[in-house]
């Protein structure tokens, strides 16, 4: 719970033109700090984090507007925002429209929708010839994510997932023995475990769990985007992986557009990027185990 700070107030006003009036602390996030506020006759959704890394909205932001220019999933729109190192006393924030969150009536009708835009999204965003990667670097949480665009979809998730994770957990001691062997074993043949398809690269939203879509309306909206260009099996395995989503979602995905059959061999191995980020960022328990389940999965 978090008040708003006088000089984040004025930024907002000034920012959006607005006298900015009643501000309500929400809750939910694990790193930001946020509110929701009146501005205008507007109800607009505020967080903030004094800590946050040079262009850390500024890359949500983008995620966003990427996400809406495509025209299959809902996103809430970007009002304001500033970044780290911008002028002012102002804390780095990012203004959203308020998505008025409710249970959808038709929980069924509700996850064939969803699963019909994610699967129309893809089917959108491909881009025959594109590298995968993206034209910049943004975040995953509060995890900084290179995105060097790759000709190869198995070089690309080695040298901008598997690789800079692995260097941070040994950092921090997160990386036995039997972890490193098994891990080295897998991205030595990654060329092999992990083609190219015969698709065309696509924009995953790239942090797709439970906690970051709403029902509004009897529709998801999406937020906290991670955006890159890939191969959409790794946005299925990442729904798969902690669950929480509607009953069906999956099979609903798989009808709209079919998943290859090799999908569920990939899918640990496509799992193991956000294995490792959590291992990271929360320790050993229970995200050690898991990293190595996933790597038992293709090495003994």
């Amino acid at each position: 719970m978090s008040e708003l700070p006088v000089a984040l107030r004025q930024a907002l006003a000034d920012a959006l033109g607005s006298r900015i009036g009643a501000s309500v602390p929400m809750t939910g996030g694990m790193i930001n700090r946020s509110a929701r506020v009146e501005a205008g006759g507007e109800r607009v959704f505020v967080k903030w984090n004094p800590a946050a890394p040079v262009g850390f909205y500024a890359a949500e932001a983008d995620g966003l507007e990427r996400i809406r220019a495509v025209g299959a999933l809902r996103v809430p729109r970007v009002l304001a925002r500033r970044d780290a190192g911008e002028e002012g006393p102002a804390p780095p924030y990012l203004a959203l429209e308020l998505v008025e969150s409710a249970p959808p009536h038709d929980e069924r009708a509700f996850s064939r929708g969803f699963a019909d835009a994610l699967a129309d999204h893809h089917r959108r965003s491909a881009r025959p010839g594109a590298q995968f990667g993206l034209d910049r670097d943004n975040y995953l949480g509060l995890n900084a994510q290179p995105n060097a665009p790759h000709d190869s979809w198995a070089a690309f998730y080695r040298d901008c997932r598997l690789a800079p994770q692995a260097a941070v957990a040994r950092r921090h001691g997160r990386m036995p023995p039997h972890r490193e062997r098994r891990l080295e074993a897998v991205m030595a043949v990654l060329d092999r475990l992990l083609p190219t398809r015969n698709e065309a690269p696509c924009l995953v939203h790239g942090d797709l769990w439970s906690g970051n879509f709403l029902p509004a309306n009897g529709a998801a909206v999406v937020i906290d985007p991670a955006v890159y260009l890939a191969d959409r099996e790794v946005e299925m395995a990442y729904v798969e992986l902690f669950g929480g989503f509607p009953r069906g979602f999956v099979d609903a995905y798989a009808s709209a557009w079919p998943l290859d059959r090799g999908y569920a061999h990939r899918r640990p191995l496509l799992q193991l990027y956000p294995l490792l980020v959590h291992l990271n960022h929360f320790g050993e328990v229970p995200y050690g185990a898991m990293v190595d389940g996933a790597l038992r999965a293709y090495v003994r």
